[in-house]
């Protein structure tokens, strides 16, 4: 029975799908919901038959069913800014949901507002079955909160618990050094730190890093003041200033991010500093566009597209195994 046979106004159903594989509607139905104990060729034949007739689950039902709602959440801060991977990220879980059973839906939470609020409020609606969270901290309230419930979740970043739980994350600790490092072989001596809120756990990771390789090789590190990677270029652009302005002899900046580099580097600029010849900057970035800014900044490249793929894998399999050992990834930045 194709789409084209059948009666008009009539919806694919699992029986269809059932019909037209040859398989028992249980079957497909396990299929349809990634079960681990069916075979990855048959949920690839039942997937594109659905996908062929246009199947669309009835979601009350399969919650009725299964307790599900077939949905992952992304809890996000509307504080990140176009240049960062925010939407990089978005776009590669979705990917790697496609062609399961689950869904993603988008989570925002403002900075004024206390992120708990977010996950409180999907959990104890039951708006999804696996959240996942960023910007972690150490001892996050949201994780701990999480685990106390026994919902499922995987985080972007690791916490001080991340032994027991799903994360992925980009080892800024490595970032740090092997950034500094890049500056340091270039003859700086007097390295700023750009970080994120120092609270957050790759904040912490990213000045330990840096703090390693400046005092192995006999350099000073700081961290910038009055300003964070999470805020507007036009408060960066002021705290670089205040930095230079301040300590005269910095020579070097490290950034967490694309944005905060390039900001940095127009306020270095603003300051008649010429980016190679009296100061560098080196920036952590998603997509190739930093060099493409200035050539003589230092890059390094953190793949989100790899980070997105799997924290959707681990969400799921938090959901579909929750017995199974946490799926857990780190991307180490090459030297």
């Amino acid at each position: 029975m194709t789409a084209e046979a059948r009666p008009a106004g009539t919806k694919p159903t699992l029986k269809t799908i059932a019909e037209l594989s040859g398989l028992a509607v249980p079957t497909v139905s396990r299929a349809l919901n990634d079960a681990p104990d069916i075979g990855a060729r048959t949920k690839e034949l039942v997937r594109r038959i659905a996908l062929e007739i246009g199947y669309v689950p009835n979601r009350a039902g399969v919650r009725l069913r299964t307790g599900r709602t077939q949905v992952i959440a992304l809890i996000i801060s509307t504080e990140h800014e176009i240049m960062n991977h925010t939407a990089r990220m978005i776009s590669s879980i979705a990917g790697g949901l496609k062609g399961t059973a689950f869904h993603l839906n988008v989570t925002p939470y403002f900075p004024d507002e206390d992120p708990m609020r977010a996950v409180r409020y999907v959990v104890e609606n039951r708006l999804a079955d696996a959240v996942i969270l960023n910007q972690t901290q150490p001892r996050d309230p949201r994780v701990a909160y999480l685990r106390e419930r026994g919902f499922p979740f995987a985080t972007h970043g690791r916490t001080d618990w991340c032994e027991s739980h799903p994360y992925f994350d980009f080892d800024n600790l490595v970032y740090g050094r092997i950034g500094t490092e890049k500056l340091i072989e270039r003859g700086r001596r007097e390295i700023a730190v750009l970080a994120p809120p120092l609270d957050q756990m790759y904040s912490q990771h990213i000045v330990a890093g840096a703090a390693e390789a400046a005092k192995a090789a006999g350099a000073r590190h700081m961290v910038i003041e009055g300003a964070t990677t999470n805020d507007h270029h036009e408060k960066i652009r002021a705290a670089v200033h205040a930095q230079v302005e301040a300590r005269p002899k910095t020579d070097a900046i490290i950034s967490s991010s694309a944005s905060g580099a390039m900001a940095a580097v127009a306020a270095l600029e603003a300051e008649g500093l010429v980016l190679g010849r009296d100061v560098d900057v080196c920036g952590k970035e998603s997509l190739p566009i930093l060099t493409l800014f200035r050539p003589e900044i230092v890059a390094v490249q953190e793949d989100v597209a790899r980070a997105g793929a799997f924290l959707a894998r681990a969400a799921m399999q938090a959901i579909l195994e929750p017995d199974a050992p946490p799926l857990q990834g780190l991307d180490i930045p090459d030297t």
